[in-house]
């Protein structure tokens, strides 16, 4: 197809796709244990309905929930896009993007339209390939400290750290690296634990999370396709939970039939994984919910031949009804097409009570909803170890009244202090959430100590 036709197609599909079909449902008919499932509303061009990506204007910020403040952590980062916190408090931040694609894998003009889609919403930035630390030394709520951390890396996201190992999910493997406490780079080289699935990555985004005992890993992997389109042949080992054993350098397939899973968090209570999971698309703007769940061990979750459960996904040939029989209904449903991306239980938060049990969850937000859905960062709160109620907001004004997005959340962790970090990959920004309250006596905190010395 020559460049002319090309644009022509683009610019036919960004001006009408967002113009026709749109929700019928209010969001809430989306969220929660047993959500409204409708009959699916395939169009002959997809819903299309970007916010694009414009970044913050001069001393904007997100607005908060009530009882809760937020201000910039650290500016100025790259593509920011997930975080994970020391032990010494210090933060390290993986400033990522999607890997160039392998020669002759261009997908056809779907795929070189859906790039102009991704790129228009923000994500057409060049991948840094780096982790950052951030360091707070004086605990005044902001990082003084931003310093490359590891670089030369490969679209790196999910990290981990066991003793003084530390383990990264790059795009295509899990590397291990030796860490000093305290230290503000690793110069040494890495050593590869495992291969990744990797190839065409539609889903390129790989999360790491440590067993509570250490001796395991659990590494996410999304499928190379909406529902299995390009065949499933390219989708071996993907749409799927491995668990990696690091001193064996071998893995395992844990759960399997999972869209696109991505945060990651061991539920304190019960000591169970759990995973925010992002559903198909193009079965319309009421149609698939995204959705939180726990993650049992051999389970099969559906994708692609159904969802939530074991509603079938007639696009899917040839159909695998024995397949559907085992699926597994995920536990909650978050609303369709939020993108969940970060997730943190609120284990050590020092924020108001309501906020005490639960999962925190960055929603990096629709591009194929009308209207639009997440931008925004939500608590589930959870009872006997299980989400119990409706989400709160906690974290809004991503997107500005023309629809033009300002940030979108990602990645989401709780900092030495009890405050809530948030990973804002279009605003470049890590953000801070705290309790008014708290965080007065954390900056008192260090004057304090230095006036009884």
């Amino acid at each position: 197809m020559d460049t002319r036709r090309s644009l022509a197609l683009t610019a036919a599909v960004l001006a009408t796709a967002g113009c026709g079909e749109s929700a019928k449902l209010p969001d809430t008919a989306g969220i929660g244990p047993e959500p409204t499932l409708p009959q699916p509303n395939k169009t002959l061009i997809p819903t299309v309905h970007i916010a694009p990506a414009k970044g913050w204007p001069a001393g904007q910020k997100p607005a908060p929930a009530a009882g809760l403040a937020v201000a910039p952590f650290a500016t100025g980062l790259q593509h920011p896009r997930w975080l994970h916190v020391l032990p010494n408090g210090d933060v390290l931040v993986a400033e990522s993007n999607a890997p160039p694609k392998p020669e002759g894998s261009d997908g056809g003009i779907k795929q070189w339209v859906m790039k102009k889609v991704m790129a228009k919403a923000g994500a057409g930035v060049p991948s840094p390939n780096r982790i950052t630390l951030l360091r707070d030394a004086d605990g005044d709520g902001t990082a003084e400290v931003k310093t490359a951390f590891l670089e030369g890396l490969s679209s790196p996201f999910g990290m981990a750290l066991v003793g003084n190992d530390l383990y990264v999910a790059n795009a295509d493997a899990v590397v291990r690296f030796p860490y000093t406490p305290g230290a503000t780079r690793i110069d040494a080289a890495g050593a590869k634990v495992v291969d990744l699935p990797a190839g065409l990555n539609h889903h390129w985004t790989k999360n790491l999370i440590a067993s509570r005992d250490g001796t395991k890993l659990y590494a996410t992997v999304g499928s190379n396709s909406n529902v299995g389109e390009n065949g499933m042949d390219i989708e071996e080992g993907r749409a799927a939970i491995w668990e990696v054993d690091p001193k064996a350098g071998s893995k395992r397939l844990f759960a399997t039939g999972l869209r696109n899973p991505n945060g990651l968090a061991w539920e304190p209570s019960t000591g169970v994984l759990w995973t925010v999971v992002n559903e198909r698309d193009e079965i319309g703007s009421d149609l698939v919910p995204d959705y939180l769940t726990s993650v049992r061990e051999g389970a099969f979750y559906g994708w692609p031949y159904s969802y939530f459960g074991q509603n079938v996904d007639e696009r899917v040939k040839p159909p695998r009804p024995e397949l559907v029989a085992k699926a597994v209904k995920p536990d909650y449903a978050l609303g369709s097409h939020v993108a969940p991306l970060g997730l943190s239980t609120s284990e050590g938060a020092a924020l108001p009570p309501r906020f005490a049990t639960g999962m925190f969850i960055g929603e990096h937000g629709s591009w194929n909803r009308k209207p639009r859905s997440g931008y925004k960062v939500v608590f589930v709160p959870f009872e006997n170890g299980r989400p119990r109620g409706v989400p709160e907001d906690v974290l809004t004004g991503f997107v500005s009244e023309g629809g033009d997005a300002y940030g979108r959340p990602v990645g989401v962790a709780i900092d030495k202090h009890g405050g809530l970090l948030v990973a804002d990959d279009v605003g470049n920004t890590v953000w801070r959430v705290t309790s008014p309250s708290t965080a007065a006596a954390t900056a008192a905190q260090p004057a304090a100590s230095a006036a009884s010395r």
